[in-house]
């Protein structure tokens, strides 16, 4: 019997997901553009996502356990209250990437999480509709055919800022959106696109 569509194959992944690398492939193959409506997810992207900025995902990825333990577990009400000494000890913690503005961000990033919610009644709600309430189906044959940016993440971004989040450039911003699943952006010949797309929620 001959092998059916390329996309089933469990081998057949996006380029970046290598298997010299277990924690990045199963974090493709399991996390990467699962659609999200949890706000302490949104948050933990946002987090790491910034972190991210100017270093590659495996580098943040590997430190995802350390982040949770600084972060207080990605809980935005306890990381907003963090004052000067939480933010002096994190910025000699081995755990995470020892960036004092970045530490600040995320801790500035926590306030306008939680206005963003009392805003709009979660931040998932806020979020979700600059790509129209479901996950955009791209159909990428390549890497090369992924953008770094769209008008939906220039708009996602332009209105963060406007609330008071740092780190999320519109590069950042369409790397959060990909993450938590607002576009599929999982290479066609992946087993994971048409997995993706079939969720349609």
């Amino acid at each position: 019997m001959t092998s059916t569509a390329r996309p089933t194959d469990p081998t057949a992944r996006c380029g970046w997901a290598t298997e010299a690398d277990p924690a990045l492939q199963a974090y493709h193959d399991r996390e990467w553009g699962v659609p999200v409506h949890d706000d302490r997810r949104h948050f933990e992207f946002l987090i790491l996502e910034g972190a991210q900025a100017g270093l590659s995902w495996s580098t943040i990825l590997h430190r995802r356990a350390g982040y949770r333990r600084a972060f207080a577990g990605f809980d935005p009400v306890k990381v907003a209250r963090f004052r000067a000494p939480q933010a002096r000890k994190l910025a000699v913690d081995p755990g995470i990437i020892r960036n004092r503005r970045k530490i600040e961000s995320a801790v500035r990033n926590a306030r306008a999480f939680l206005a963003v919610q009392r805003e709009f009644g979660s931040f998932d709600a806020y979020a979700w509709p600059f790509v129209g309430g479901r996950p955009r189906q791209h159909r990428r044959r390549s890497l090369r055919e992924v953008p770094a940016t769209t008008r939906e993440s220039d708009a996602f971004s332009k209105d963060l800022k406007r609330r008071g989040f740092s780190f999320v450039g519109s590069t950042i911003v369409y790397a959060h959106m990909q993450a938590v699943g607002m576009v599929n952006d999982h290479v066609v010949d992946c087993f994971r696109h048409e997995q993706l797309r079939r969720l349609g929620v």
